[in-house]
């Protein structure tokens, strides 16, 4: 069994950020009032080639906090934890505090 995973080309492997189904007073919320569809990237690729041969790196770097598409990525699961893995450009963006 695989211990790490390291996506090949412009791919990122992503853990999806599940949100909290419970206030911290014990007050339950219904799945859709928090339905942030976001994840933190776990591993990334080394980058693409463009039609000219020339590196293309990715923008991205393991821990950043990204926006995830609603459908779309391939499940993996790598020992209990289940991961998405998504192309850099289907990425919608990185999420900042």
């Amino acid at each position: 069994m695989a211990k790490r995973l390291i996506p090949s080309f412009n791919r990122v492997l992503v853990e999806k950020i599940i949100p909290p189904s419970k206030t911290t007073s014990g007050i339950l919320l219904p799945e859709k009032t928090s339905k942030l569809n976001s994840g933190k990237i776990v591993a990334v690729g080394p980058g693409a080639r463009d039609k000219d041969g020339k590196f293309i790196p990715l923008n991205l770097k393991e821990g950043d906090t990204v926006l995830l598409p609603e459908y779309g990525g391939t499940e993996i699961k790598l020992g209990e934890k289940e991961y998405h893995l998504y192309r850099d450009d289907d990425i919608l963006g990185t999420l900042h505090e």
